[in-house]
């Protein structure tokens, strides 16, 4: 069987590859043209990682303490696939630039 060689993430410092999309997409610096960002509920949330399995370019980190959740700004698109997958309704995308 071959070795299989490692695909470039957002930040292969940092990301394991998850799942198909990680092996295709190289992602790029999102810049400013994100238009929402996922908003976490941290009550809500369940650490299950869902969310981090889904994403398209591996920007969602997930915290067994404090918060639940870290995003790499940088590289999220605001593509609202997190939010979509959360099962716990966790996720929820708000306008790029909002206080909250």
């Amino acid at each position: 069987m071959e070795k299989q060689q490692d695909m470039p993430t957002s930040t292969p410092a940092k990301r394991r590859v998850l799942g198909p999309c990680s092996h295709i997409l190289v992602a790029a610096h999102t810049g400013s043209w994100r238009m929402e960002r996922p908003q976490v509920e941290e009550e809500a949330c369940i650490r299950c990682g869902i969310c981090s399995k889904y994403c398209p370019t591996a920007c969602i980190t997930v915290n067994k303490e404090g918060c639940p959740l870290e995003f790499d700004w940088h590289y999220c698109k605001g593509c609202g696939i997190c939010a979509n997958e959360c099962p716990r309704q966790a996720l929820s995308m708000i306008p790029e630039g909002s206080g909250e």
